[in-house]
């Protein structure tokens, strides 16, 4: 009887418990870590990506070329920075810095002393010295006689006359000591001009249908054939000169590959819309990595 009624006390009062346990919320816990170092966590990928400012990761398909186009630099003075030879090699994944500033070769042709050369005087020859003791005798200098420098005889000069222009000849324009001759990249109707200063004008757009001939302008090398530059689409450079450089985009499809020779006229590319709301080509030339107005460059239409 004792036996079963304990049974019957234990079983209420474990039931009083649980009960108890069911409504008590669970116990706060407390960070105890406070003022002790916590433990690293892994950097995640784009922080280990993250570069100095003014820097750039090279990407697959990058040329030196086209880090400075898209940066509006001059190939050499980044190849000079960077400390890269020519021919220009670079590795994906190699940091290039954009800010640095090449270190001077030597003193440039503006920062040089300029001497007039003046015509020569004549020479005035000093007052002899007195001499000493009883024999000597006050002499007075020679006067000094100003003779003006011979006037040159005029000469007279035939008139200049302008040299004819040649006829039927299609106008050529000369870009630089190198005497490159230009031709229009394609035919068609100029829809955007070229605006100094504006970053969505930095060439000229002709309207097109796609699969229309994209020629080069002038003879070169290509110095990159790709879509690595956001905006341009399919878009091809080619190398004039170590000046100059012109640049095709929105192609449909690229006819050469980095290192080709192209010569005037040379179809390089089929007109498209990669890039662009139309069929058209965008042409750009490059002088020192500037963008310049094209049209001082191409034979008026």
């Amino acid at each position: 009887m004792i036996d079963n009624k304990n049974k019957i006390t234990a079983a209420f009062l474990l039931g009083l418990f649980m009960a108890g346990c069911a409504s008590t919320p669970p116990a706060r816990v407390e960070d105890r870590s406070i003022g002790r170092p916590h433990p690293q966590r892994s950097t995640p990928r784009h922080e280990q990506d993250r570069l100095p400012i003014g820097s750039y990761r090279v990407q697959r398909g990058d040329t030196l070329y086209s880090i400075a186009f898209r940066n509006g630099m001059d190939y050499r003075d980044l190849a000079a920075a960077n400390g890269i030879k020519s021919p220009y090699t670079i590795l994906v994944g190699q940091v290039i810095r954009l800010d640095a500033k090449p270190a001077p070769v030597g003193p440039s042709q503006s920062s040089q002393r300029v001497v007039r050369a003046d015509p020569p005087q004549r020479r005035q020859e000093p007052a002899p010295k007195p001499q000493s003791g009883s024999q000597a005798q006050h002499v007075a200098p020679a006067p000094v006689v100003s003779t003006p420098p011979p006037v040159a005889p005029s000469v007279a000069r035939a008139p200049e006359t302008t040299p004819a222009k040649p006829v039927n000849s299609p106008p050529v324009a000369a870009s630089d000591a190198d005497g490159l001759k230009w031709q229009w990249p394609a035919k068609g109707a100029r829809v955007n001009g070229y605006v100094a200063g504006d970053q969505t004008r930095q060439g000229i757009d002709i309207a097109g249908t796609a699969g229309d001939a994209v020629r080069s302008a002038a003879d070169g090398v290509v110095v990159y054939s790709g879509n690595g530059l956001i905006g341009y689409g399919e878009l091809i450079i080619v190398k004039h000169s170590t000046s100059m450089l012109s640049a095709y985009g929105h192609n449909r499809r690229r006819l050469v590959q980095e290192g080709d020779s192209v010569k005037l006229g040379q179809q390089i590319a089929e007109m498209g819309s990669t890039g662009a709301k139309r069929d058209m080509l965008h042409f750009e030339i490059r002088r020192n990595g500037k963008p310049v107005d094209p049209l001082r460059y191409l034979p008026a239409q």
